[in-house]
């Protein structure tokens, strides 16, 4: 017998007892102004926040950003009722064709004020790589649907199977280069967040 078989041997033998798993029944961070705490947190991690009071304010405010301003702008949305894009999502194969994409606009399921993150999932954004490839992402998510922390936020979401979900939190960044911040390293370089109501 090797030595390393000897050792997943005497491994084996061993019966330890499984500890119980922590109850989840606790009081969990919550947040007096919920939208208030989510926007502190977007702003934290590179976001820029905007209220607005209702989805005509937001259709408004979408069309005149400036990363949205100037000709020949590539832009794909999944919330075409907010703001129509001329890439349309449903006839994209090949998830390399959207490499020039500028602009992606997505309305969130849900928000979490504990870390400014928002909630999407396959259930109505088709092609993921838009979130992630394109310069700038325009993000909208309803005041309503915001949630105190991620516990909140896990018991409320089911990912669609097949499919997928992601939690976003501002534009791309990295701060593993000398503790320092870069946006916009290897993604968006900014992201708009509408919050409605």
């Amino acid at each position: 017998m090797s030595a390393r078989d000897e050792i997943l041997a005497n491994l084996r033998k061993r019966n330890l007892e499984v500890p119980p798993l922590p109850t989840l029944d606790t009081a969990w961070l919550r947040f007096e102004k919920p939208a208030e705490q989510f926007a502190t947190m977007c702003k934290a991690v590179g976001g820029n926040v905007i209220p607005v009071t209702d989805r005509k304010s937001a259709i408004a405010t979408i069309a005149a950003l400036p990363v949205l301003q100037g000709g020949n702008k590539q832009v794909c949305s999944f919330a075409p009722e907010l703001f129509a894009g001329n890439v349309d999502p449903a006839l994209i194969t090949d998830p390399h064709t959207l490499e020039p994409l500028d602009v992606t606009v997505a309305e969130a399921k849900l928000g979490v004020a504990e870390n400014g993150s928002l909630w999407f999932d396959s259930s109505f954004i088709s092609q993921r790589t838009a979130l992630f490839i394109a310069q700038h992402v325009v993000l909208v998510v309803s005041a309503e649907t915001l949630v105190h922390n991620m516990h909140e936020a896990y018991a409320r979401i089911t990912p669609p199977r097949p499919g997928y979900g992601v939690f976003v939190a501002g534009p791309s960044k990295t701060a593993d280069i000398e503790q320092s911040l870069v946006i916009g390293a290897h993604g968006a370089r900014s992201a708009n967040v509408l919050v409605v109501g």
